[in-house]
């Protein structure tokens, strides 16, 4: 053996530990990013009781992080602030004014009691959280409901079937020309 040899072998364990410290940097980087992401782009796993009755409809993981896509206030009796985010899908076909929206769009409106800022009188602030709404569009799963399904959830938990009866007649009667959704992207 040369002493040139020994080198070049130094040299080539130099590099493959290099290159493997650097492939372990850039998984522990990126692995609970994408993680996240995957999270928060489909409805969470989460046992029937958590789910929607009719549609079968869960909050989906991760939603508070989701893009804003429209504000509201809704007036009495309600009296609610109101706040309608969207995963990727639902953001991009707003972007694009595409519609009708793509299956695997996912909306949520979280709704607060409205109450008057302690700091500036003239301003309103959210109170005490009221309700989550969740529309999945899938237009095989949901083809009855115009490709909707929907959840109504209060304190995390889904309110009862009666209620989500009521859901889609309401969208197909005010907002069927919208493909059923009532946001619009909020300029």
């Amino acid at each position: 053996m040369t002493s040139v040899e020994p080198e070049k072998k130094r040299r080539s364990y130099a590099t493959a530990i290099t290159q493997a410290v650097l492939v372990l940097v850039v998984l522990l980087t990126c692995v609970p990013y994408l993680v996240s992401i995957a999270l928060a782009e489909g409805p969470a796993q989460a046992g029937t009781a958590d789910a929607s009755p009719i549609f079968g409809v869960t909050i989906p993981a991760g939603y508070k992080q989701w893009e804003l896509i429209a504000p509201a206030e809704e007036a009495a009796p309600l009296d609610e602030l109101r706040a309608v985010v969207g995963n990727q899908t639902a953001i991009d076909a707003y972007q694009a004014g595409k519609l009708p929206f793509p299956d695997g769009t996912i909306l949520v409106k979280r709704a607060w009691k409205r109450k008057k800022s302690p700091e500036f009188e003239a301003a309103t602030i959210p109170g005490a959280a009221t309700t989550v709404q969740v529309m999945v569009k899938d237009s095989k799963k949901y083809a009855a409901t115009g490709g909707w399904g929907f959840g109504r959830f209060v304190n995390g938990r889904p309110v009862d079937e009666a209620q989500h009866r009521t859901c889609f007649a309401c969208h197909e009667v005010r907002a069927k020309s919208r493909d059923y959704v009532f946001t619009r992207l909020a300029p």
